[in-house]
């Protein structure tokens, strides 16, 4: 071995610290375990020094820099090696950062989640980052990544799972027991809460391996959007329904909107590519016969439009709804009787008619001659 070398090999053993290519990693190996006596240790202020002998811990060193020495560190008395003439130590050295790690990205699926104001099942999906750090350097080691060469990756994969874990039955259970609507969850409106009630469950899974998981960055719950689309439109139909009120509404409005879709899907699918104009005329019936059937819904007296289809019969003439024939409106209460320039009534059931006509547009009886009152 040349002076030179001799030389360079003498400075690496003098000087014992974590290389700054690795510093980015939780656990760093020294990777010699006979370490000279009077050796230079450096502790950087974001980490911790543990020694371990015969896989028990030594001694811990806080940040700064040690003198590897018996006199000064009594600790070392222990762990000389009695062949080298008390030249030199042999002990594991781990170095130990226990900073707060930020921008931990994590992903993955909660499951179908009932809505609680719809009722209806949804798909959802949670992403976003969290942080950790190192409470407890010795747990970690002796717990989670024991005594070979660490990998970072490792530990944090390991975090990754137990932060979705915890975090799919805390979105869960909080979405059930507060009757949370999915629309504001996936909004935001509940991060905070969620974040907070997440942090507390995951503790104790692991704090026995001296970890902490200090906080959540930004995370977003989210559900597919063809599921979006149809719990906004059942937002809208139950907001709609509660300022009309009762059950039987909301029966009369799905029967309106089932046969709007009717009409809808009988102009859509009305014929293919081979069958010519057929196609277009049963297109046009379709189209026809949803038109009919909107407009066959009652205006309802407190304004807008009504939910229930509405039975062919006599205009009222104070609401316009178009309703059974009878001496008095179903919709509104007020008389039926509407006054004519030559005050003709049917002879049968007694219905305002046209002077010129000859059957009842009430009742459908033929009229006699003489029918004015």
């Amino acid at each position: 071995m040349s002076m030179l070398d001799w030389f360079q090999r003498g400075t690496q053993e003098m000087m014992v610290a974590r290389p700054d290519g690795t510093k980015a990693q939780v656990v760093w190996k020294h990777p010699d375990p006979t370490i000279p006596m009077k050796s230079q240790l450096t502790v950087d202020a974001d980490e911790k020094a543990i020694f371990f002998r015969d896989g028990q811990v030594v001694s811990v060193l806080e940040p700064g820099r040690h003198t590897l020495d018996s006199d000064n560190l009594p600790f070392l008395s222990n762990l000389v090696d009695s062949f080298t003439g008390g030249n030199v130590f042999i002990s594991e050295v781990f170095f130990v950062n226990v900073r707060e790690h930020p921008g931990i990205k994590f992903g993955g699926r909660i499951g179908h989640v009932e809505d609680p104001k719809s009722g209806v099942p949804v798909e959802t999906l949670v992403h976003g980052e969290f942080s950790f750090k190192v409470t407890d350097p010795q747990k970690l080691i002796l717990g989670l990544v024991g005594m070979g060469r660490a990998e970072s990756a490792m530990v944090k994969a390991w975090l990754k799972e137990q932060v979705l874990k915890v975090l799919r039955d805390t979105i869960a259970e909080l979405i059930v027991k507060q009757k949370w609507p999915l629309l504001d969850v996936t909004s935001g409106a509940y991060t905070e809460e969620i974040e907070q009630s997440m942090l507390k469950s995951v503790t104790p899974h692991v704090e026995g391996y001296g970890i902490e998981i200090a906080r959540l960055g930004n995370f977003v719950i989210g559900i597919d959007e063809e599921d979006a689309d149809n719990l906004k439109a059942l937002y809208r139909d139950a907001a709609y329904l509660k300022t009309v009120g009762g059950v039987d509404n909301y029966q009369r409005f799905a029967a309106g909107k089932a046969m709007m879709g009717a009409g809808e899907g009988m102009a859509a699918g009305g014929g293919g590519e081979g069958e010519g104009g057929a196609a277009g005329l049963l297109g046009g019936a379709g189209l026809g016969v949803g038109l009919g059937m909107a407009q066959m819904l009652v205006r309802d007296p407190r304004g807008g439009e009504s939910l229930a289809p509405a039975t062919p019969g006599t205009a009222c003439p104070s609401c316009s709804a178009v309703v059974a024939p009878g001496k008095f409106c179903s919709a509104c209460g007020e008389s039926l009787k509407r006054e004519v320039p030559s005050g003709t009534f049917c002879t049968a059931c007694g219905e305002a008619m046209a002077p010129d006509g000859r059957f009842c547009g009430s009742c459908g009886e033929p009229q006699k001659a003489s029918s004015t009152e």
